[in-house]
């Protein structure tokens, strides 16, 4: 079977349990959103990034996996999704990482400037962390407009920005030029 279906021509996609869609509808911003965010962090994973912080994005893409197939399901699908989710356990272990590595000495020199330090990971981390927020705000739009996100979704959203930012510095520390 070929990747080019010509489903896609009317202006309508595909999404879990035979559902289509509105190609221009938030719920699809929201998972393009969500797809740029897990691309950014494949593009971070490969610029020589700190070889310690190579299993958090790992995980990162794995959970960003789980959080596509959820946006991708329609509130009236939602107890048919019998998928990976993402849980309070995914939120709290952001939170549990972000704190351990904040707890080492980041230096910064006043407000972040991706890219000054030369380390190419870290900018691509920095360009993620702007991606994840638009992804955050793409799934708020989609919840108060009746879209019924799940709010473990929501609050993984609002903390992966955090965590970017710290491990940006991080990785400036340990390759910076």
């Amino acid at each position: 079977m070929s990747i080019i279906t010509k489903r896609g021509d009317s202006g309508e996609t595909d999404l879990l349990f035979s559902r289509r869609i509105k190609k221009t509808s938030q719920r699809v911003a929201a998972m393009g959103a969500m797809d740029e965010l897990n691309a950014a962090l494949g593009l971070a994973r490969v610029c020589g990034i700190s070889a310690n912080l190579t299993p958090i994005l790992d995980r990162l893409q794995d959970r960003l996996v789980a959080a596509m197939g959820m946006i991708a399901t329609l509130p009236e699908d939602i107890e048919k999704y019998t998928y990976a989710k993402i849980t309070a356990e995914d939120v709290s272990w952001i939170e549990g990482t972000a704190h351990t590595w904040e707890s080492r000495d980041i230096r910064t020199h006043g407000w972040a400037r991706p890219g000054a330090a030369g380390a190419l990971a870290a900018a691509h981390l920095d360009m993620a962390r702007t991606i994840a927020r638009r992804a955050e705000r793409e799934c708020r739009i989609l919840d108060e407009a009746g879209g019924a996100v799940d709010p473990h979704l929501l609050l993984f959203c609002n903390r992966i920005s955090d965590l970017l930012w710290i491990l940006a510095r991080v990785d400036e520390n340990d390759n910076a030029l």
